[in-house]
Formats: C-alpha cells, structure tokens, sequence
C-alpha cells in the first residue's frame, strides 16, 4: 500500500492482449491505495485510442501482441501531431502522450527490450514480477526514474558509434548522469546540493540541447555517451 494514500492517485492504463492477464493486473493494482487503473487495452491501436481517451500517468505495456505490438504503440504514443487511431472520434490532431510507459515482458533477453527503449520506454519488468515489486516499478517510473537494467544498458552502449557532443555545461553533464541513473529530480537536488527547481530548469536544457523529448531518452544519451 502506498504511503500517503491522500495524494492523487496514478492513472494506470494496463495493455495486453490476454484478458485474463489484463484482469489480474487490474485486480491487484485496484488494491493500492495510490494506484487507479483507468482503462485496458489489447493491441497498439486500441492502447493508442485508450491513452487519448483516459490520459493516464503510466502505461503497463505488453511488448508482443497481435495486431500491432508494444513498439509500434511506443512510437504512435511519441508521435506529436498525429492522426487518431481508426475508428476512433477523427476531430482535430492528437499531441504526443506523456505518459511514462513500463513494458512489461516474458523475454528475458535483454536485446529483446532494446526496441522499446530506443523508442522512450521508462523501463521494463518481467511477467513474473512479484506484485509488489510491480506497484514500485509503477511508482519509480512516475516518480521520473528511469528502470534501465545494466544489462540493457550495455547493449545500447556497444550498440552504436557515441552521438556528437550536445555541448553541455559541466553541471548540466553531472545532472545527465544523475538521469541516467535513474534518480528523480528530488534525489538529484539532494546528491547535487541543488535546489529542485534549479534541477528542473537543467533538466530542460539538457533535453532541449540533445534534442530528445523525455528522460528516457536522455538517459540512453548519457549511457551511450559514457556519462553514467
């Protein structure tokens, strides 16, 4: 149970295409006092249609599914702009979501996370999660971190040539590494000796200056970059 249930709860939008895995998802999340699950879905189009419609905080994301899979919903949800999915309300362009999204997986390979992560995943947990383990995985992913298993974070680093330098200031590369970490705003101040809004504000230029458009994606910067 969460420890101040008084907070608003996190809007929780569970993705999978079994029913009875959508349902025991619901079934326990539906217990945590700062967790409220706000719709379902089965597949990319209907998980594209849902987030526009609920607006949840956090994404619990099946990777494999038929009919459209978990990166080609990753990729729609990142979209700006975009078209709404068929059949749905077509009045006016979506923006992109901002939901943090947590795969959730039975491939334990961790190339088989890769995709996802290059594609803005906050992270990514096993099916066979113990279920407390995944209300704090939740909560982390909310809360701005950044699940990146070292594994995972390995393979994005031999993955490719470093990107060219963003021409960060010196505090700013401390805070990107602080990110990649997968430590909050909050734990960033504390370990810098910063105000949080002042590690809000570098936050944002760091993502302006690399171009990306969230955390996650800072974060395979700063691990391909060899800032972490």
């Amino acid at each position: 149970m969460a420890a101040d249930p008084a907070s608003t709860p996190i809007r929780v939008l569970v993705v999978d295409d079994h029913p009875v895995v959508r349902q025991g998802l619901r079934t326990f999340l539906d217990l945590q006092d700062d967790i409220a699950v706000v719709g379902e879905a089965h597949d990319s189009v209907s998980c594209v249609a849902a987030a526009d419609a609920t607006s949840p905080d956090v994404i619990l994301l099946d990777l494999k599914m038929p009919g459209g899979d978990g990166v080609e919903a990753l990729h729609a949800l990142h979209q700006p702009n975009r078209l709404p999915p068929p059949g749905t309300d077509p009045a006016g362009l979506r923006p992109a979501s901002t939901a943090k999204v947590l795969v959730i997986t039975s491939f334990t390979d961790p190339s088989a996370v890769l995709p996802a992560m290059r594609a803005g995943a906050a992270g990514y947990v096993y099916k066979d999660i113990d279920p407390p383990a995944l209300a704090a995985a939740i909560r982390a992913v909310h809360a701005g971190h950044v699940l990146l298993h070292p594994d995972v974070a390995r393979l994005l680093a031999d993955s490719g040539p470093p990107p060219e330098s963003a021409h960060l200031t010196a505090r700013e590369r401390e805070v990107l590494a602080e990110v990649a970490r997968g430590r909050s705003n909050r734990e960033i101040a504390r370990a810098l000796g910063l105000a949080e809004k002042t590690v809000k504000t570098h936050v944002s230029a760091i993502l302006t200056k690399l171009g990306v458009q969230d955390r996650t994606q800072a974060a395979l910067y700063a691990v391909r970059s060899g800032l972490d």
